[in-house]
């Protein structure tokens, strides 16, 4: 399925004019990853509006966060939870008043009790979308045994024809895995060092850093990049437009499960009103449904996910796997810190 075809299906799931076309609302300003400003995120906003919310983008939360420390303002975004206390700590966020936010009861609990999420009954993040990160490679150019073992990343045979994550969290999460740890809340300075130089001596092999979906697609559709670590998003998709990608997510080490949410950005400029209104759309169920079906990923909304079924989950590579997985949780932020560094160090060749 190409990326037209996905929006005009998502365009009749919520019976959305496939020629609606909406201004940006000047009130709300969200500061987002690309892709997340597709009509159908916000449809539920501009029914209520008229408006559709005004979008401007960043490549990861390190990049929103100093751009954010700079002075730019505006009135959501849309993190990863390794980053909610070091925003909260820098003064950049706020709580959500949740009685705006109906939907909010439909979060799982896990969300709505973690004390990284909420201190003191005041809710600062509220989950978004859910994926995996795995090895995405080419059935008609890597054998199925390869990729067994995460070690094959570090494989010179395949010199050249790998792609990594640019992202701090996700290339880590590789690289911990690799290295013999599943659970990064409990690294130490001593393990980021070993999952460092694992990335050294990886680097060699490299292509290219991905950025995005699209970007990592581009890459494996010219067979350019044979083998990723990569979000679901990437065979799901590719998959649909009939390329021969398939996902591994139960090498002998493991592979990685992830979230992001959003956030009340402090001060923001425009409407606090609909930033809330913001938020109650993007947890409808209609988002569920397009989210899962249409870009590989899972929902905040725990109760509209369940009422998608199992089979929706594993055909989208979510389902329970027999290997070990390292979940993207808060975690200590001098480690994190640690790994900024050395993420930066390496993708330079240092």
């Amino acid at each position: 399925m190409t990326r037209f075809s996905r929006l005009f299906v998502a365009a009749s799931v919520l019976a959305i004019s496939a020629t609606a076309t909406f201004a940006e609302d000047p009130d709300l300003l969200v500061l987002d990853w690309s892709g997340f400003e597709e009509e159908p995120y916000w449809a539920a906003y501009a029914e209520q509006h008229g408006q559709s919310p005004t979008y401007t983008f960043f490549g990861d939360d390190e990049e929103a966060f100093q751009k954010l420390r700079s002075g730019f303002r505006a009135d959501v975004s849309h993190p990863c939870p390794q980053s909610v206390v070091k925003w909260r700590d820098a003064g950049l966020i706020e709580p959500w008043d949740v009685s705006k936010i109906p939907s909010y009861q439909s979060v799982a609990e896990e969300f709505r009790t973690d004390p990284t999420f909420v201190v003191d009954g005041a809710v600062y993040f509220i989950p978004a979308d859910l994926g995996a990160t795995a090895v995405a490679y080419n059935t008609e150019e890597v054998p199925a045994e390869d990729v067994q073992s995460l070690q094959i990343f570090l494989d010179p045979k395949y010199a050249g024809r790998i792609s990594l994550p640019s992202g701090v969290d996700d290339l880590y999460s590789l690289a911990f895995l690799a290295t013999g740890l599943s659970d990064w809340s409990q690294a130490t300075e001593e393990d980021v060092q070993k999952a460092s130089e694992w990335l050294r001596q990886a680097h060699p092999n490299v292509r290219a850093y991905w950025n995005d979906g699209a970007e990592l697609a581009q890459l494996m559709g010219t067979s350019e990049v044979l083998l990723s670590w990569a979000w679901n998003e990437t065979p799901v998709q590719m998959q649909a437009e009939g390329h021969p990608i398939e996902f591994q997510r139960e090498a002998e080490e493991g592979s990685s499960l992830w979230f992001c949410g959003y956030v009340n950005l402090a001060d923001g400029p425009g409407s606090e009103d609909k930033a809330h209104d913001f938020m109650e759309s993007f947890l409808q169920a209609p988002v569920a449904q397009y989210i899962v079906e249409e870009w590989g990923y899972g929902h905040g909304n725990a109760e509209a996910m369940e009422a998608l079924g199992a089979e929706a989950l594993d055909a989208i590579y979510m389902g329970p796997v027999e290997a070990p997985v390292l979940n993207q949780v808060p975690m200590d932020n001098r480690v994190r810190e640690m790994m900024v560094r050395e993420a930066e160090r390496i993708k330079a060749g240092f």
